[in-house]
């Protein structure tokens, strides 16, 4: 799964990226984004292009008759979500990109659990593959939501965790973001496990366990330095 991640790239790099136009959030370094929490996304505007909005992080199926169900869809599974109603919707009509530079995931080590920050070699942003939704609640107000989609993880952070983010390749962004390119089943069969020889895993501080703290401590290295899977 993915429950925690980073944006610390600026915007116009985020921009030159993922290719939104026009105006764009003021977006601050975030060191430990989490669920419930307004992330950036890139999707397709009505003209063809792309856009980047702010959305709720924890997905709200527009049939949902409350909104708490978001706590329980921040992630979606990539082989089955164009099957389960929770997603499927979403699935063919409003796939979306999450921009992010770290993940984090939880590995049992002795008696306590090991958070470990995982990011490209590179350190470079990327994409996580996700879909949104628009949900109306009763007194008409219009919440806009978000999952990331996942996969089984690579041969090497099957070490740490079982399932992974699916990270898009750029040339992808394209097919992903347009459902009248790709349908669901075929944009659903696309993601893979991200090559392990392009992710680098390190231990952090517990620090980043607390969703109150979000500074740059989170994605410190704890004791050693990073490594290359």
């Amino acid at each position: 799964m993915c429950g925690r991640y980073s944006i610390t790239t600026p915007v116009e790099a985020l921009r030159r990226l993922f290719g939104f136009v026009g105006p764009a959030p003021n977006l601050t370094a975030r060191y430990n984004v989490a669920p419930r929490q307004d992330v950036p996304v890139v999707r397709a505007a009505g003209d063809g292009a792309r856009s980047l909005a702010m959305l709720r992080w924890g997905l709200v199926p527009s049939w949902a008759k409350d909104a708490g169900i978001g706590d329980r869809l921040i992630n979606a599974r990539s082989e089955t979500a164009h099957e389960k109603p929770s997603f499927r919707a979403a699935a063919g009509a409003r796939r979306c990109i999450l921009p992010a530079d770290g993940f984090y995931e939880w590995k049992k080590e002795g008696k306590a659990k090991q958070p470990y920050r995982i990011c490209l070699d590179e350190g470079a942003p990327f994409g996580f593959a996700g879909l949104w939704e628009r949900w109306r609640d009763p007194a008409g107000g219009v919440m806009e939501t978000c999952a990331i989609l996942t996969t089984e993880a690579n041969e090497a952070l099957r070490a740490i965790h079982h399932r992974m983010p699916v990270i898009l390749d750029p040339a992808g962004y394209a097919a992903w973001l347009d459902p009248g390119e790709t349908d669901a089943a075929a944009a659903l069969a696309l993601p893979r496990p991200t090559a392990a020889r392009r992710l680098v895993a390190y231990p952090v501080s517990r620090h980043v366990n607390a969703a109150r703290n979000d500074d740059p401590a989170c994605i410190e290295p704890r004791g050693e330095t990073p490594s290359l899977f």
